[in-house]
């Protein structure tokens, strides 16, 4: 039995996305459905997820959602104010690399994996704009499990706001002025659904990364 039927059967063509200030483009089924199952499972039986702490207000919260990184060899990466340091590259996540760099002609040295076991998880407002991702980061995007709505809105022009619906196996590619331009999240929901898995690769310069963990 497939574990997701909302995949999109259509061949894995890129669509444009119009975007003001910004670059975005979707393959809404780069993965086959049995592809993207077998890469939900793996991931979800396979990864050592942590649930990282984050300190607002001098209050410590968990964050919504669990995570792990994977990358070239002592790649930290350093966001909201938490240093993860790579784990080694799975089989898995090769492939899922290679297949990603492939279409988007963008090599990516790292991953970020986040796992949103229901709608109560999610990410808020912010831009992919750490200053190891360079002056115009390429970030590629792998949703896996149940479709989330992901949310845009231009940092300037409050008339400027997107929202697309990623569906089991596509990948979104956000390049150009777009992190400097845009913000983004993953809103919480009411409604019932079920784990999604996302995959964010990008390639982060290993010395200002260093840096930034000490």
């Amino acid at each position: 039995m497939d574990l997701f039927s909302n995949h999109n059967s259509q061949s894995d063509l890129k669509q444009d996305i119009p975007l003001v200030d910004g670059e975005l483009a979707l393959y809404p089924d780069l993965f086959s459905l049995s592809e993207a199952n077998d890469y939900f499972k793996t991931l979800l039986d396979d990864t050592p997820w942590t649930q990282e702490e984050i300190t607002m207000y001098g209050k410590t919260h968990n964050v919504p959602r669990l995570s792990a990184w994977y990358g070239d060899a002592e790649i930290p990466y350093t966001y909201s104010g938490i240093t993860a340091y790579a784990l080694p590259w799975t089989h898995s996540l090769q492939i899922i690399k290679n297949r990603i760099e492939r279409v988007s002609h963008t090599k990516f040295n790292s991953v970020l994996v986040n796992l949103y076991r229901d709608g109560n998880d999610s990410v808020s407002w912010h831009a992919d704009d750490e200053l190891e991702l360079g002056p115009q980061p390429e970030i590629a995007s792998l949703s896996l499990g149940h479709a989330r709505s992901f949310q845009l809105k231009h940092k300037t022009d409050k008339s400027q706001k997107h929202s697309l619906l990623l569906p089991h196996g596509s990948v979104l590619l956000m390049r150009g002025q777009t992190q400097k331009n845009w913000l983004h999240q993953i809103a919480k929901s009411r409604r019932p659904m079920g784990a999604r898995i996302n995959l964010t690769f990008r390639w982060v310069d290993a010395a200002l990364a260093q840096r930034s963990a000490v």
